[in-house]
């Protein structure tokens, strides 16, 4: 089957460059706010709606520190703070979560409230910023021949034979030369389609009759199961517990508090879920 061939999306506007992960992640919060105020308005919760913009600025810091951080605490390389990649999801989550927290408190709002809502947001804000990663070429999957098969000559970094071996550690026969292009899972694809499927299948339960934080927990179920089954195709060097990735450990922390929280908030509400 003949692979597709990747090529960058990049805009240039004179001496600036703007690449389509920065498009993308630009429409992501975007999209993740209007969701949440929307959403907000609708239950009544106007208050709580009036302070989306500035936990929207919150969610942004809290990503780029967190994201960063993880990186760097990854890698081992303090330098990483520095540099224009290594932004990874779960770390940029939790510093979004820890930061939109802190000003909520501030606020004096109600924290489950506004995560009710959140859950949604940051699932269509997720299947958005993922196409990001598509257009950069990075965070592809592991070699493979079948249907989708992607090659990126000039992804971040490409998928050729050397960056699969040495920084993914995937052995490939001894006569392929290092510079050969190797096609594999488009998992950027695939977390953009199930990013949707999470954000249509939360949408569908907006009008639940449980608890303020219910559907917050469905959301952190969901997305710690997509991550962990897209792990499995992804090319990663950090496989060290019980043969699974540190995200995949997260994934399962992740999905333990939404359980948790199903458990805890699906008692019934009366009208519209937003009394907490």
């Amino acid at each position: 089957m003949t692979p597709i061939i990747h090529h960058p999306a990049v805009l240039h506007l004179g001496p600036l460059e703007i690449t389509g992960f920065g498009l993308a992640v630009l429409a992501a919060f975007a999209i993740s706010q209007l969701i949440c105020q929307r959403e907000l308005w609708r239950r009544g919760q106007d208050h709580e709606a009036e302070a989306i913009p500035d936990l929207v600025f919150a969610a942004l810091v809290g990503t780029l520190i967190g994201a960063k951080t993880y990186y760097v605490v990854l890698t081992g390389d303090p330098g990483a703070f520095l540099s224009r990649g290594g932004f990874v999801f779960w770390g940029g989550f939790i510093g979004a979560v820890l930061l939109c927290a802190a000003v909520i408190r501030v606020k004096k709002l109600n924290f489950l409230r506004i995560a009710d809502v959140a859950g949604i947001a940051i699932a269509g804000g997720y299947a958005v910023g993922r196409t990001g990663c598509w257009a950069v070429g990075d965070d592809y999957g592991r070699p493979w021949d079948g249907f989708l098969a992607t090659q990126f000559p000039q992804g971040a970094p490409p998928s050729t034979v050397a960056v699969l071996s040495q920084q993914f550690g995937i052995r490939f026969p001894a006569d392929l030369p290092p510079t050969e292009v190797v096609a594999v899972h488009p998992t950027q694809l695939y977390e953009t389609a199930l990013g949707f499927v999470m954000f249509w299948l939360l949408w569908r339960l907006r009008d639940h009759r449980r608890l303020p934080g219910w559907l917050f927990g469905g959301y952190c179920l969901l997305a710690g199961v997509e991550r962990f089954v897209v792990e499995f195709f992804r090319a990663k060097d950090d496989r060290f517990v019980a043969g699974l990735t540190m995200a995949q450990v997260i994934a399962l922390t992740v999905a333990a508090v939404g359980v948790a929280l199903l458990v805890a908030r699906g008692r019934p509400a009366s009208g519209r879920p937003q009394a907490a």
